[in-house]
C-alpha cells in the first residue's frame, strides 16, 4: 500500500530562474540634436544587450520584455513627467527628431525651448506561465543609466487646433440642447475662451445626463471634437465627426472644462 501511495503522488516540475545578466545599454549620441524642420531624421539610436536568462530548463525561449524609461536628471525615475512603453524582444530603438520631440514636449510635458538633461535605462523582465510568481522580481534586470541632454521644441498639437479660433460647447449635457447654431444667449455663454493657442476654457452648467461636443463654427457639424478616452472628468479627446459625445459628469452643476489640443487631453472640474 505504501507503494501504491508513493506511486500515486502527483509529479510537479516547477521551472526556477537560475540567472542573468543586466542589459547593457549604449547611445548613438549623448547630445541630441532636436531641429525643427528636421523630423524625419534620426535623432537618438539606442542599443542595449539580452540578458541571456537562464532557466532550470535551459536557457529562456520565451519573449523578453525590455521596459524603456526616460526622466528628467536626479529624479531617480520617479517624477510625474517620466516615460515609460514596452519593446518585446527588439534590442534597439530608433528615435526620429519628431517622435523624442513628441515624447519630449506631448507626453512629458517639459518646458519648450529649455535644455534638459534626460536620465535613460532599460529594464528586462521575463514571467512564464509556470514559472513562480516569486521569481518574478528577481527575474527584472536594469541596465546601466545613459544621460543624454536635449532641447524640445513646439511639437504639432495632438489634436488639430481650430481653425478660426473659435470653439463652442452643444448637447444636451448643457442648457442648449443640440441646437446648431446656437441662439442667444447660448451663443455667448457656451463659447470658449480662448487661453492661448492650443488651450481653450469655459466655465458652464452641466446636467449629471447626456452629453455634449465641441462644435468650431455655428452652424456645422463637419468639424467637431468628440470624446476618445477617459471619463467625465477628463481624458482624451480628438478631432472627428462620429459618437460618441463627452459624457455627462454624475453631479450636476458649473464645471470648468479646459481643453488643450497640445496634448489632446481636457478636464472637466467642478466650481
Amino acid at each position: 500500500m505504501a507503494l501504491v501511495a508513493v506511486a500515486c503522488k502527483k509529479q510537479e516540475n516547477k521551472i526556477y530562474l537560475e540567472g542573468g545578466t543586466a542589459p547593457v545599454l549604449a547611445a548613438s549620441t549623448t547630445t541630441v540634436s532636436l531641429i525643427p524642420g528636421q523630423e524625419s531624421n534620426t535623432a537618438l539610436v539606442l542599443n542595449w544587450t539580452n540578458p541571456n536568462y537562464f532557466l532550470t530548463t535551459g536557457t529562456s525561449s520565451h519573449n523578453v520584455t525590455y521596459v524603456f524609461e526616460m526622466d528628467t536628471a536626479g529624479a531617480n525615475f520617479n517624477s510625474k513627467s517620466k516615460y515609460t512603453t514596452q519593446y518585446t524582444s527588439e534590442l534597439s530603438k530608433s528615435f526620429t527628431v519628431g517622435e523624442l520631440n513628441a515624447i519630449l514636449g506631448n507626453s512629458m510635458l517639459l518646458t519648450l525651448g529649455r535644455p534638459y538633461s534626460l536620465d535613460i535605462r532599460i529594464t528586462s523582465a521575463i514571467k512564464p506561465d509556470n514559472i513562480s510568481s516569486t521569481d518574478l522580481f528577481a527575474a527584472k534586470l536594469s541596465s546601466n543609466v545613459i544621460r543624454v541632454t536635449a532641447t524640445p521644441f513646439a511639437p504639432p498639437p495632438k489634436v488639430a487646433i481650430p481653425t478660426a479660433g473659435t470653439l463652442w460647447v452643444v448637447g444636451d449635457a448643457v442648457n442648449s440642447g443640440w441646437q446648431n447654431p446656437l441662439p442667444a444667449p447660448f451663443d455667448v455663454n457656451q463659447k470658449f475662451t480662448k487661453l492661448s493657442n492650443t488651450v481653450y476654457e469655459l466655465t458652464v452648467p452641466l446636467k449629471n445626463t447626456g452629453a455634449y461636443k465641441l462644435i468650431q463654427e455655428q452652424g456645422n457639424w463637419g468639424t467637431q471634437y468628440k470624446f476618445l478616452t477617459g471619463s467625465a472628468l477628463g481624458g482624451t479627446f480628438e478631432k472627428r465627426d462620429a459618437d460618441p459625445g463627452f459624457p455627462a459628469p454624475a453631479e450636476a452643476g458649473n464645471y470648468k472644462l479646459t481643453f488643450n489640443f497640445q496634448t489632446g487631453n481636457f478636464t472637466a472640474v467642478k466650481q
